[in-house]
């Protein structure tokens, strides 16, 4: 069942500091030589007297990433506000202090910083149960996403809603902008049958949406089994051809290989082939999903190759592997304000490691490997490709028509135009 839908308004030089982590240490920050030109959902419904909550108890899905305009943390905020009636945090993959690695499962535990109880979300659970549940009324969704379909912030969204609506409970969103701005729509669609937790809803790879967009589009198409009753609480300022630097923002590490706000368009082009054995992207180094590399591979020859392509707003330099000897293949740089297509490139990318380290990243991948790799990417197509050594360019071609669809299809769902 559907249920309604609310949108929500409220009546010196670039350096990077650290934010306190809540176990020792710091998350980077990035900060902009410029006054924040963005008010975010979390200082918008503060700036509203917490409206969209009044007289509820209130569950809170947040994790370090969730800090107002200020930079304070949005946990600190509802709390000051709401009292006793802030009742439980949940936390994502990464755990409340986006430390975890990639796939490691995170126990509940207590938050040192409010000393509320903190369910995982990515443990024994990744659905909200109903005992989770029993002392809220509504609830709430603040965590920066990337805007790339296998990062699973917004899996964990989706099936918090589901498990809002099977519960009578409401949900609300507090919005945040696309990293990648709101005009790119690249890659793959989600092919039905491989739906997971790595690509729970059938949107293009980018999707060019933010997490409100996302869950009014995602009530509003049935991909919640059973909708909510859905407040976004909007942004003010937000424009959809911003990048992060010109919302003048801070940036917190989304996860530990995200730890920039250009992070995610190097996980974008490298993501997909750093599902591979046999490969390496840059994690475990200083610069994660920033190069391309397997055996045996003459980076020289392959920056040759990838030039050719034409591809605009995209450097590549030879590299060799320093975490993995014998590896050979390409440094990226990407110009976060350029149009790129990156899922071409990414394309370009698998097709050109693979054939020119003599198929290793297929050969040397295991079933579950495959498995994954195909979640992923959202189909078997690309996995065939790169067996049957089909040009890169044909996968392109395919996605045409569904993304021509899709950019239709989101158009009612936009908040920001």
């Amino acid at each position: 069942m559907t249920r309604r839908i609310f949108l929500q308004t409220a009546a010196a030089g670039a350096a990077s500091v650290m934010l306190p982590g809540c176990a020792g240490g710091g998350v980077l920050r990035q900060r902009y030589p410029r006054r924040p030109r963005v008010k975010l959902g979390i200082d918008q419904l503060a700036r509203s007297g917490f409206a969209a909550l009044e007289r509820q108890r209130v569950g809170f899905i947040t994790n370090q990433t969730s800090v107002d305009q200020s930079g304070i943390m949005s946990r600190v905020v509802l709390q000051q506000g709401l009292g006793a009636r802030l009742t439980a945090l949940f936390g994502p993959e990464h755990g409340l202090d986006t430390r975890a690695k990639a796939g490691d499962h995170v126990a509940n535990a207590q938050d040192p910083v409010t000393g509320l109880p903190a369910y995982s979300l990515y443990g024994e659970h990744r659905k909200p149960t109903p005992a989770m549940l029993k002392d809220v009324d509504v609830l709430v969704f603040d965590i920066q996403d990337i805007g790339v379909r296998s990062y699973t912030y917004i899996s964990t969204m989706i099936l918090a809603m589901e498990a809002c609506g099977e519960a009578g409970k409401a949900f609300v969103v507090l919005d945040r902008p696309n990293p990648l701005g709101g005009l790119r729509m690249q890659g793959p669609p989600l092919t039905p049958g491989f739906e997971s937790f790595v690509s729970q809803v059938p949107v293009p790879y980018l999707h060019g949406l933010t997490i409100g967009e996302l869950a009014k589009m995602a009530v509003a198409k049935g991909w919640v089994a059973q909708g909510p009753e859905l407040t976004v609480v909007q942004m003010e300022g937000w424009e959809r051809q911003m990048n992060w630097a010109d919302t003048g923002l801070t940036w917190v590490a989304t996860s530990p290989n995200i730890p920039t706000w250009e992070s995610p368009f190097y996980c974008a082009t490298t993501g997909i082939l750093g599902e591979l054995k046999q490969v390496d992207i840059g994690i475990g180094t200083a610069k994660p999903f920033h190069y391309a590399a397997a055996p045996g591979i003459d980076g020289a020859v392959l920056v040759e190759s990838l030039s050719q392509h034409g591809f605009r707003d995209i450097q590549f330099k030879p590299y060799q592997s320093q975490v993995k000897p014998g590896f050979g293949g390409v440094e990226l740089i990407i110009d976060p304000r350029g149009q790129t297509d990156l899922m071409a490139v990414a394309m370009a990318l698998c097709a050109e490691v693979v054939a020119r380290s003599a198929k290793a990243p297929l050969s040397g991948s295991t079933a579950s490997t495959r498995s994954l790799f195909n979640k992923v990417y959202g189909s078997e197509a690309l996995w065939s490709a790169l067996e049957a050594g089909t040009p890169w360019q044909k996968l392109v071609a395919d996605w045409q028509g569904p993304l021509e669809q899709f950019e239709a299809d989101r158009v009612p769902h936009l908040i920001y135009r």
